[in-house]
């Protein structure tokens, strides 16, 4: 049978494609032979390698930190619901004093969410320890921004913890602990506590104050939480822990807040809530020395119409990876030329020491040959 010749294209085209990808070699190998360990070498090895394994090592923590993010748009969400989380203690009997929130359009929010339960107005010694860690995270938020952001990546959903139940009799108990939440309009209103319990009334409502002796009036109070929005335990606003103490008994107490609606998103918890400021404000009412008004607490609140995104980002692994990468290679490039400069300058240093070392020893020589010479001829 007649076998077909082959034509030795296809293995010479192979042959061209491999020396050119052997000359395209960027890590040629280099013989063993030529190769040389030094003492000097392998101490700047062990040295670069320990500060790629620390540089790494830390690198990897910065891989693992997070940050906040912070975005600003318009909120338009109008048509929702605004939910108000009230838990303050008053110094005075609950069938004495009435809350309710009176929105922008005179509208009387029914307040079925909030209980009154009789307390003591004094803390026990594990309360007023809280009571007072609480406080000093206040002061340190007000000084220390960033402690915020630690603050979001705490946060967690669920509900929060429990007020322990007071084991007096209701009949010696002398303050009212109000709680609970209440659904609102989004739009401006006064959420407030003042004498009497509140009625209907054709032009917005009132309070029967007129039952309740002077004599029993006292708004000192303490406010363990006012929020607005989704509950999230870890979250600490600026009037919780707020404690006032009036020593006069018809006092008004003053507080406009601002809220800005916030919608949080970390890695444990993904919700929509709202921040806010506040400033305060607070006077006794004397009505012969001209200071007009009604005793009670006062909670003036708008909304912003800015919303905050709050987001809670990680750095990617390509990130990572390219950022550990910089950090191997400089320190292998930058470790090889100075220990490359270095010995130069050593051999440099070496010679020339040689170089003066022997020629005063040729001149020497040299000497020592011609005084032979003349004894010679001598």
């Amino acid at each position: 049978s007649h076998q077909p010749s082959v034509f030795p294209w296809n293995r010479l085209t192979k042959k061209k494609a491999l020396t050119l990808v052997k000359e395209l070699d960027a890590f040629p190998k280099v013989p063993e032979s030529y190769v040389e360990s030094t003492a000097s070498g392998g101490t700047v090895s062990l040295i670069a390698f320990t500060l790629m394994a620390v540089l790494a090592f830390l690198e990897f923590f910065v891989y693992r930190n997070t940050w906040m993010k912070y975005e600003y748009e318009v909120d338009k969400d109008f048509s929702s619901k605004l939910r108000i989380n009230v838990d303050i203690t008053v110094a005075m009997r609950c069938q004495y004093i009435g809350a309710d929130v009176l929105d922008l359009a005179e509208n009387m929010v029914a307040s079925d969410g909030l209980k009154y339960e009789p307390v003591n107005f004094e803390l026990s010694p594990e309360q007023r320890l809280w009571h007072m860690t609480l406080l000093h995270i206040q002061e340190r938020l007000r000084v220390e921004h960033a402690l915020q952001d630690l603050i979001f990546k705490a946060a967690i959903k669920g509900a929060p913890p429990a007020q322990p139940q007071s084991e007096d009799s209701p009949s010696s108990l002398r303050a009212c602990r109000i709680h609970g939440h209440m659904y609102v309009n989004k739009v401006a209103g006064n959420f407030h506590v003042t004498v009497g319990k509140s009625i209907p009334h054709p032009r917005g409502h009132a309070h029967l104050a007129a039952l309740v002796s002077h004599d029993t009036y006292n708004f000192s109070h303490r406010i363990d939480q006012l929020s607005f929005g989704e509950v999230i335990p870890g979250i600490i606003n600026p009037l919780d822990g707020t404690e006032k103490v009036s020593a006069e008994s018809n006092h008004m107490f003053q507080y406009f807040i601002t809220i800005v609606p916030t919608k949080l998103n970390t890695y444990k918890v993904s919700a929509e809530t709202n921040q806010y400021s506040v400033t305060e404000q607070e006077r006794v009412i004397n009505h012969a020395a001209g200071s007009h008004g009604v005793s009670g607490i006062f909670m003036k609140y708008d909304i912003s119409s800015l919303m905050v995104k709050v987001t809670e980002q990680h750095m990617p692994l390509w990130q990572f990876l390219v950022r550990l990468c910089g950090i191997i290679g400089g320190i292998f490039s930058t470790t090889g030329m100075l220990h490359s400069v270095v010995g130069f300058l050593i051999d440099v240093f070496c010679c020339r020491f040689q170089m003066g070392i022997y020629r005063p020893l040729k001149k020497m020589m040299l000497n020592n040959d011609s005084h032979c010479q003349l004894t010679i001829s001598a």
